[in-house]
Parts: structure tokens; C-alpha cells; sequence
């Protein structure tokens, strides 16, 4: 029911959630060095994958979650937060993970500077807080992933993975009386903020997935992950845990280049391999 969603998605919670192009270059025992950053590979289950990543949105509910998997995998992970100090708290020291100040509303130099040079791949987990200022979620949803993608364009990175959530598109989908569409756009349009900034990142060129999640529940996964393509899901939830596995297995897996894909999880569902499951979704 859509009930059932709307009380499980992160706005409800007070926080939005909000291959073949990351480098052409075999892995090979050289670091080689272009003029725009670094070029550093490795072969992972035969896919390369890319060595540093940067997160914006890393104190976050989802954003964390993606921190520590990243780590967990075997990335170097290059952290953007609001607050630096108050970050360092929350993650235990780590070699592979740089903290830096990263606020995606302040324009995209001052985010390219501080992704770097040394980064192959963002994944934004920012969202808005639910307030009254209307226009945080434009600010943040909209504008500031659109930010960010320049400042990708701005350094030379080519693989961006988005955390944004279904519905997003849900009047084209006929579902306006949608209890969780409205009071999703009540706030600030939030859901067609999220839908504007997808459509900036599809048309940029950059090697993108975007991953649409249900509600977004705090809990241990109780089920196991359905992917659909998009516009199909318009109730369900899954836990952040899992979508924190699916943005990283993005990065893993090229399966998942030029795609637009939708997560819940449900009890009855086969586990499935990642792979498996960002095969089965077409590009558009």
C-alpha cells in the first residue's frame, strides 16, 4: 500500500536521501597520471573498479552506510560532509578514509576543489532536511546534485551513482493522489526537485546509475533486494544497509552503466547476485 511506504520514507524520518566509462585503461602495475587526476585501477572479479570515491552526504543515514562499505570492499573513500570535526566522531580512524568540508550548495568550484584530483567516482547521498524553508530541497535535491555533477565535469570524473528515490516521477506514473507523492512535495517539491536533477545527470555525459530506493528503514535487511527499472515501484522499503550494498556493487559491477533502477526489499524474493540483478534492467 502506499501508505506503507509513506511511513517508511526518509522524509517521514526527517532526512531525504536525498564499467565501460570510468577509465579505459587496463590495470597494469604503473600508476599513469592524466592531466586531470589520477588514473588508478585494479581488477576486481575481472571488472575494474575505481580506487578512491568520493561521497557526498557522508554523515548521513545512507551516506555512512555507503562510507563503510566502500571501506569494507576495499576503496579508499574521500568523505564530504558539512562538518568536519563532527564526522571524525562518527567513523573510526581509518587509513583509506579522508574527511573534507563538501557542501554541495555552494557551487561547483568549491566542490571540485575539494573532490580532487585523486578521486575516480562520486556517490551522492545528500538530501534535505524537512523544514520550512521550501526551497532547501531545490537548493539541495536540485541544485546542489547538479553541483555536483559539474564539479565532476570540472576534474574529469566519469562514474556518478545517485541515491534518489521512487516516485520521483510519480505523476507520469498516475500516481498524483499518491498519499506519499503528496506530502513528499508538500515540503518544498522534494520528489520533483530529485527528478530535475536526474534528468541533468542523464544528459551529462557522465557514466551514471541512478538507484531509487523505497522507504529508507534504519533496521538489519529483513528481505532481500528487488531491482526494477524505473517508474515501476510506487510503494515498499528496504533498509539502508542494503542500498549502501547496491551503490557500491554500481561501482563493481558495469551491468549497472546508463541505468535507472528501483529497490525494495520483500520477505518472499530469491536472493539474487547483484549482477544478475543490474543485468536484468534495459538502459534507456
Amino acid at each position: 500500500m502506499a501508505t506503507a511506504f509513506l511511513t517508511q520514507h526518509p522524509l517521514v524520518h526527517f532526512r531525504t536521501i536525498s564499467s565501460h566509462s570510468f577509465s579505459k585503461l587496463r590495470h597494469s602495475s604503473t600508476i599513469i597520471k592524466s592531466t586531470t587526476r589520477m588514473e588508478r585501477t585494479e581488477e576486481v572479479s575481472g571488472q575494474e573498479q575505481p580506487r578512491k570515491v568520493f561521497v557526498a552526504g557522508a554523515t548521513g543515514g545512507t551516506g555512512r552506510r555507503v562510507v563503510e562499505k566502500l571501506l569494507e570492499s576495499g576503496f579508499a573513500v574521500k568523505a564530504g560532509v558539512r562538518d568536519v570535526e563532527k564526522a571524525r566522531a562518527s567513523f573510526d580512524e581509518n587509513p583509506c578514509l579522508e574527511i573534507v568540508r563538501a557542501e554541495v550548495t555552494e557551487g561547483d568550484a568549491k566542490l571540485a576543489e575539494a573532490i580532487g584530483v585523486d578521486v575516480e567516482a562520486v556517490v551522492c547521498a545528500t538530501g534535505c532536511r524537512i523544514s520550512w524553508d521550501l526551497l532547501g530541497p531545490w537548493k539541495v535535491d536540485n541544485l546542489g546534485t547538479v553541483n555536483l555533477v559539474e564539479a565532476c565535469r570540472k576534474v574529469g570524473i566519469k562514474r556518478f551513482i545517485l541515491i534518489s528515490s521512487i516516485l520521483v516521477n510519480g505523476a507520469a506514473m498516475g500516481q498524483i493522489f499518491n498519499p506519499a507523492y503528496i506530502f513528499l512535495n508538500v515540503f518544498g517539491l522534494t520528489l520533483i526537485a530529485k527528478l530535475q536533477a536526474e534528468k541533468h545527470i542523464r544528459k551529462s555525459g557522465i557514466n551514471y546509475t541512478i538507484i531509487r530506493p523505497g522507504g529508507l528503514k534504519n533496521d538489519p535487511p529483513s528481505g532481500n533486494i528487488v531491482m526494477e527499472p524505473e517508474d515501476a515501484l510506487y510503494e515498499g522499503s528496504i533498509s539502508r544497509d542494503q542500498v549502501a550494498e547496491v551503490a557500491v556493487g554500481a561501482l563493481v559491477h558495469p551491468e549497472s552503466s546508463f541505468k535507472v533502477v528501483e529497490i525494495v526489499s520483500r520477505t518472499e524474493a530469491p536472493k539474487r547476485p547483484l549482477k544478475d540483478l543490474f543485468s536484468s534492467i534495459a538502459q534507456r
